[in-house]
């Protein structure tokens, strides 16, 4: 066996308390290198005359990368601490791995020897808000959904639609036009919104705060906004908004003192000044987000703005009841502001949903002290690069998606945010040359895998769209220029995701198959006695798999399946095959 590429640490991905009374041990092993895996455990303290006492679980394999396997086990301690190591069986070797090192024979006269779970200490349980997990999540850019009120357009509002998006023009989108259209989004099965940033700025995507205790007059007034959160909550839909804490807006009344004042402002430290006078040309003067002399980055060390920025946090849950918060840019703010931000929200709504938008590996934001989530981008990527743009075969998607649900621990797993695109992407059905086809494999894929997901307003009914800002047409109510197939299509994909606890985020997730000459994927979801077999099939030509069962159906078409030997998959499809009382677990 290859010692160098087995691994562990009782800490993060490798060991955790997914619950109160349970433990996930995770070890990696080099790929095809180990036939199974034993954890060897015990209490450290539970002796007796013939010495430790130890007990046995085989480990399961969990996923398998390019270069690793990974093995899972669930144990439910008794007194809640444990002492473990793991015995490696190959055809020719046996190996025991603990945390002083390997030996061919277990140690067993020193639980020194091996890794240690202190305690389950219930405070440490990474907790997610429950209702997340089983939550169909709706992007809203709120300029351009509807526009219900036309007294509060702003001035050069043009006609809805009557353009394409640019950064500069204005089509009067408003929250009474989210009001008129929740009827719409409750019976496509939504029960989450994603707005975008709502509060005042200068430009149509709100990204360049003003002010954050103001609604943007161009959207409504707070009693408007106060509405719109109720109507939700009638319908069974929460709402979360953008806080945009990175950066302010080049209006934001401090950084305009520190224009006029330079190094005399009081505000002088609520940004980072490179130096003075500030200048925005030809380079900022100031740290920005990217190099944008019109997004001036705060200072989340500061106090005063560290206290400003909570103060908004904790204000529009209290006094609307908002029901969460994505957090833009929110690797670049520091770990100690977002511990505090999550201290104060808790407190106030213990269930609200806290969201980093973060694009890489996310491990030190998700320890349960920042965040509840990231933006499910590894997942994203990967995704749209085997089905969208096809430049990943089978193996490369199985593997990278492997290493993503084998990054993080499974209660993270459940309640990660999965999209397909957004207000910063081309959208989805452009990116797939507007083959309907290899959109609606996306979304089986989205809607099967762990984690909540999100659609992205008018991806329902064909919207099309390159990057920003064409990403951010008007939306389309006139029906007969809607895809109402493909509404259908989406609305059935989340009628089975709330019927079917194995098709949802409860499910656990194993690819089973990848074949490159096909470029075909089975993957399988368990709960309880249920599995569900998902295949993809993006070849030209239909496939064939083995299937032995007298107790399946097929989910999509309502087929039972008795006595059946094969599943047929036809070309650019997919099928959804469910077996009761599985006896292959």
């Amino acid at each position: 066996m290859m010692k160098e590429a087995v691994y562990h640490r009782p800490k993060n991905n490798f060991a955790y308390a997914y619950d109160a009374e349970t433990l996930h041990i995770r070890l990696r092993t080099k790929r095809d290198d180990v036939d199974n895996v034993i954890l060897i455990h015990g209490d450290p303290y539970d002796w007796t005359e013939e010495g430790w006492k130890v007990h046995r679980s085989e480990m399961s394999l969990q996923a398998s990368n390019d270069l690793f396997d990974y093995w899972l086990v669930e144990i439910k301690p008794p007194f809640r601490r444990l002492r473990y190591g793991f015995e490696l069986n190959s055809s020719n070797e046996k190996l025991v791995y603990t945390e002083k090192g390997f030996y061919h024979d277990a140690p067993f006269d020193d639980v020194a020897y091996y890794f240690c779970f202190p305690f389950l200490n219930q405070a440490d349980v990474f907790h997610t808000p429950d209702w997340v997990k089983d939550t169909i999540w709706y992007q809203i850019f709120p300029e351009r959904f509807g526009n219900g009120d036309f007294s509060n357009d702003p001035e050069g509002t043009l006609p809805w639609g009557s353009a394409e998006p640019a950064q500069e023009n204005f089509f009067g989108g408003d929250f009474q036009g989210v009001i008129d259209h929740l009827d719409y989004l409750e019976d496509l099965g939504i029960t989450g919104i994603y707005f975008t940033p709502i509060f005042k700025a200068y430009s149509n995507h709100k990204y360049d705060t003003i002010d954050y205790m103001e609604i943007d007059p161009q959207f409504g007034t707070k009693e408007k906004f106060r509405e719109l959160v109720q109507r939700c909550h009638e319908k069974g839909i929460r709402v979360m908004l953008d806080a945009v804490f990175n950066h302010s807006g080049y209006y934001f009344p401090q950084f305009q003192d520190v224009l006029e004042n330079g190094a005399e402002s009081l505000y002088k430290n609520w940004f980072h000044i490179k130096e003075f006078p500030v200048k925005t040309e030809p380079q900022p003067t100031f740290y920005s987000f990217a190099f944008t002399p019109h997004m001036p980055k705060l200072n989340t060390e500061n106090p005063d703005v560290k206290q400003y920025l909570l103060d908004v946090a904790t204000y529009w849950i209290k006094e609307f009841d908002i029901d969460g918060w994505r957090l833009d840019v929110a690797n670049e703010v520091d770990h100690q502001f977002w511990r505090d931000f999550r201290k104060e929200v808790k407190a106030v709504k213990p269930d609200v949903y806290i969201l980093g938008e973060i694009w890489h590996d996310s491990m030190p934001w998700l320890q349960g002290d920042q965040f509840d989530a990231v933006m499910n981008y590894p997942f994203t990527l990967a995704a749209l690069d085997y089905l969208g743009k096809r430049t990943l075969n089978a193996e490369q998607f199985a593997n990278q998606i492997s290493s993503v649900l084998t990054s993080y621990p499974e209660n993270v797993n459940e309640a990660a945010f999965n999209l397909l695109d957004s207000h910063d992407t081309e959208r989805l059905l452009t990116l797939c040359d507007n083959d309907k086809q290899r959109a609606k494999l996306l979304f089986v894929m989205q809607f099967s895998f762990k984690g909540t997901p999100c659609i992205y307003y008018g991806d329902e009914i064909g919207m099309t769209g390159g990057q920003d800002p064409g990403c951010r047409k008007c939306m389309v109510w006139n029906t007969d220029e809607q895809d109402l197939e493909l509404r259908e299509f989406i609305k059935k994909l989340i009628q089975l995701r709330k019927s079917e606890p194995a098709f949802g985020s409860n499910g656990s997730f194993r690819f089973t198959e990848s074949d490159n000459e096909s470029n075909s994927i089975v993957y399988e979801k368990r709960f309880g006695d249920e599995k569900i077999v998902f295949i993809i099939n993006p070849s030209n030509r239909s496939l064939r798999r083995p299937f032995h069962t007298d107790n399946a159906v097929n989910l999509w078409t309502g087929e039972v399946m008795k006595n059946s030997s094969f599943i047929d998959t036809g070309a650019y499809d997919f099928s959804v095959i469910k077996i009761e009382r599985d006896d292959n677990r």
